[in-house]
């Protein structure tokens, strides 16, 4: 995996260009998914803590008494979180734009954009360095705590630069999407606090017109015939947060409205948070009504919890048709590239290829860890071979800025894990071994189909190594990549001879080549920690191969 840019460059377009058939009603089609937006890889980043491009922006003397910039947690042993702001803004995104485009990924999935309170919480539990469900003391530099969702926070546009700009210099002068991430089930802390604080608790509309108001109360003393508690539950849910009544038609009708705001503004996907505290009948109404004006929408969802069968719940037509992150996954990778002497075997039973709960699993979104949990405890070697598998194996791959360089690893979110990452972080970054591999193996994926949306077949799984095919026919493209991972400290040899295809396999890092025989065998040796790619354009034509993709369409 020494291959030159150039030399990368010069082969990806030759494949791009050959993988081109006849179009025929006679071709059979397999394909993962035929979902667009399987195509993208996406750069995950906290917008207040990527980095601070415009200091005019950052608001450092707001809050009075309950001051919202940079407000440390002192750990032991020179430890340091936060829970202020910190600066970071969309001029710090669209100053590395080419930065996160040269990795490799072509979607920004950026926290909250929308205006949250200008004061830290003053109730709650205080917060403390390592501490979690305590919101006492912090801002919401996060972005999750929103106040009027039609309102972008002051803290990120620039002059000249607010979200309509940075989505449309992303997508016209890097090719970059954007993923506005959303929530409704709850709002800003709304009760608990010595004294009302300004925005707290409060909901305002697209004019400023405050629709909604906690008045400090607690959820069980609210009154359901006052016109501003009615966006409220009476129930509890999340620490002091506000819990939207999802049964009330103008909640439901307000977030269509603000969510389909910032669609209009380039918003080219939605990410939603906290899902699963919304009934079913809510996401089925919002989906509908989000893609009658946005039709083939892409959205994922934050299902918390490590059970398949019930994330697997959200995306039945009849519950809104929205993906999730694969949270079952995130468990199996991080375990796997955490542990030395781990079994690729143990990652099998959560893809769920076949007679599996999911809709369609090749369009979960994928990844190892965020900002809601500790950043994987993995060495250098463990987040490259954990990138080798994310970028060939099934899903839509998503990487948590900082993981190009292992930032921060094995920190939870008060410990380190939200820190301010910083356009000196990104510099050095650009020289790591992680950053590096990454930047190979996730370039590949962008240019080839196969990879993105083909069926996954796999092959043999054992101790430090796996291979599986991709197989794509569909649309005109016809694509074999043959994927062979190696995650020892020594190189590995592999022995393909099952599916095997006759026809010409290239090897997309190297250049070698290969013309194989209709009984011919594969030989290779994978270097430690890393992946070879062989791939062979046409169609399948071994039955026993047909036979397989065959099955995995049926069953999938």
């Amino acid at each position: 995996m020494k291959s030159t840019a150039m030399t990368m460059l010069a082969l990806l377009v030759f494949t791009g260009c050959a993988n081109q058939v006849p179009r025929s009603a006679d071709i059979e089609e397999f394909v993962g998914t035929r979902h667009p937006f399987a195509a993208e890889s996406v750069y995950f980043l906290m917008t207040d803590r990527f980095v601070d491009g415009d200091p005019s922006n950052n608001h450092e003397d707001q809050g009075g008494a309950h001051p919202t910039f940079n407000l440390p947690l002192i750990g032991p042993d020179g430890q340091v979180a936060n829970v202020g702001y910190m600066g970071g803004d969309f001029r710090g995104v669209l100053n590395n734009a080419a930065f996160i485009r040269d990795m490799g990924f072509t979607a920004i999935w950026m926290t909250p954009i929308v205006d949250n309170p200008d004061e830290a919480f003053a109730g709650g539990e205080p917060i403390t360095f390592g501490g979690a469900f305590k919101d006492g003391g912090k801002t919401g530099y996060h972005g999750y705590w929103g106040v009027n969702f039609f309102k972008v926070d002051e803290h990120y546009p620039s002059s000249g630069l607010g979200y309509a700009e940075l989505t449309a210099q992303l997508r016209d002068n890097f090719g970059i999407k954007t993923i506005l991430d959303i929530v409704t089930n709850h709002g800003s802390p709304s009760f608990d606090m010595p004294v009302d604080q300004p925005k707290f608790g409060e909901i305002y509309g697209r004019d400023g017109t405050l629709l909604a108001d906690h008045q400090n109360l607690p959820p069980e003393q609210l009154n359901p015939d006052n016109p501003l508690h009615q966006f409220f539950h009476t129930e509890r849910d999340i620490l002091q947060l506000s819990n939207l009544n999802d049964q009330n038609p103008a909640v439901v009708d307000y977030f269509v409205e603000a969510y389909d705001y910032w669609l209009e503004q380039g918003a080219a996907a939605l990410r939603i948070d906290t899902i699963k505290h919304v009934p079913h009948h809510f996401w089925k109404q919002f989906s509908d009504r989000i893609r009658a004006r946005h039709p083939g929408l892409f959205m994922f969802g934050e299902s918390y919890d490590y059970n398949a069968n019930f994330i697997a719940q959200h995306q039945l037509d009849k519950n809104g048709g929205i993906s999730v992150l694969d949270f079952p996954g995130q468990q199996a990778m991080s375990k796997t590239f955490s542990t030395p002497g781990s079994d690729y075997a143990d990652l099998l039973d959560y893809l769920h290829l076949t007679h599996g709960p999911y809709q369609n699993p090749y369009e979960l979104t994928i990844f190892y860890d965020n900002h809601d949990m500790a950043r994987m405890n993995a060495s250098d070697a463990g987040f490259i071979d954990a990138h080798n598998w994310l970028f060939t194996s099934r899903g839509i791959p998503v990487v948590y800025m900082g993981s190009e360089m292992g930032y921060m690893r094995g920190t939870v979110e008060h410990q380190g894990n939200r820190n301010y990452y910083g356009q000196d972080n990104i510099e050095l970054a650009k020289t790591h071994v992680i950053h590096q591999q990454l930047k190979q193996v996730a370039n590949v994926r962008k240019n080839l189909p196969a990879l993105q949306r083909g069926l996954q077949v796999n092959l043999d799984f054992g101790g430090d190594q796996a291979a599986f095919y991709r197989v794509l026919q569909y649309q005109g493209q016809a694509q074999t990549a043959l994927v062979l991972l190696n995650k020892g400290d020594t190189p590995a040899k592999f022995h393909v001879s099952r599916y095997l295809q006759s026809g010409l396999w290239q090897e997309q890092f190297s250049q070698q080549s290969r013309d194989l025989s209709a009984d011919g065998v594969l030989d290779d040796e994978v270097p430690a920690h890393s992946v070879r790619i062989w791939l062979r354009q046409g169609q399948i034509e071994g039955a026993d191969l047909l036979e397989k993709l065959r099955i995995l369409t049926a069953h999938r």
